[in-house]
């Protein structure tokens, strides 16, 4: 007969062994997710894989994206102070006009005395106007004495939002892109290190930002992958109304130039001139 006590042992036994192979595995799991403790995630690959449409193709069903409860007309309004004015929102009107049928609109607010000949005609020359119904998007920009860009949507019930960065996140969402969540939280900081740093920063703050851009652009060809984003949209902007673009280094001079080669970048330029 076996000795009970030695049966007990084995069960023992046993039990460790099975807990420390799911122990093994665990760690093996772990180990293939973090490669040291302090080591900075590289996330190039996740941002290459991350699937989205050119902004060139059809364009995305507005009433999806917003909702059917606006009138015919879905309207935007933005203020801006032309004192200081939201290139990276030119930009993306341009890319809109592309994509939807855009009854476009500048105004002078009471509150400015005079906006240069280059800013009431930062829409290019209007085309003789369809009747109104037949447009997808009304975009109205007012020049007006405020500290910063506001934009209501639907005039009634929506809350002004505030920001230029947070503007331009608004109207890009409008091209229907879809991206994972790596992909979207490298664009948001992207734009917020655009707008506080590059843009607002001292000169220590937009030195690391630009060397910053240089290292991600030598990976990918845009600032958070291989299309076209938000991201290289307002960063674009905020180093040709701060001077930095002609210091920055060799992939962000590349980069720039890749911007400068579509429309709605160069069609910006020449209100900078």
């Amino acid at each position: 007969e076996v000795d009970p006590s030695l049966q007990a042992l084995e069960s023992r036994q046993e039990e460790i062994l099975k807990r420390l192979y799911e122990l093994k595995s665990a760690v093996d799991g772990l180990s293939k997710m973090i490669q040291t403790p302090d080591a900075d995630v590289d996330v190039t690959n996740i941002i290459q894989t991350d699937e989205c449409s050119p902004l060139t193709t059809n364009g995305a069903d507005l009433d999806l994206m917003l909702g059917k409860g606006y009138g015919a007309l879905k309207d935007v309004v933005i203020n801006a102070n032309p004192s200081l004015p939201p290139l990276s929102l030119l930009v993306l009107h341009s890319l809109l006009c592309e994509r939807y049928k855009i009854l476009s609109a500048v105004h002078t607010h009471s509150s400015v005395k005079s906006v240069p000949e280059n800013l009431l005609k930062c829409f290019g020359e209007q085309t003789k106007k369809q009747p109104r119904h037949e447009y997808q998007l009304g975009f109205t920009l007012i020049w007006k004495d405020v500290p910063k860009p506001q934009m209501k949507f639907s005039i009634q019930t929506m809350c002004p939002i505030e920001g230029e960065g947070n503007i331009a996140r608004f109207l890009f969402s409008l091209f229907g892109q879809k991206y994972n969540a790596v992909t979207s939280t490298l664009i948001d900081s992207w734009v917020d290190t655009a707008i506080f740093q590059l843009k607002e920063g001292s000169s220590k703050e937009k030195g690391a930002v630009l060397r910053a851009m240089n290292a991600a652009l030598g990976k990918t060809t845009w600032l958070a992958g291989n299309e076209l984003t938000v991201a290289d949209i307002v960063a674009w902007c905020a180093l040709q109304q701060t001077g930095s673009a002609n210091a920055a280094p060799a992939n962000v001079q590349k980069w720039m130039k890749s911007c400068e080669n579509l429309a709605p970048f160069s069609s910006v330029m020449k209100l900078l001139k």
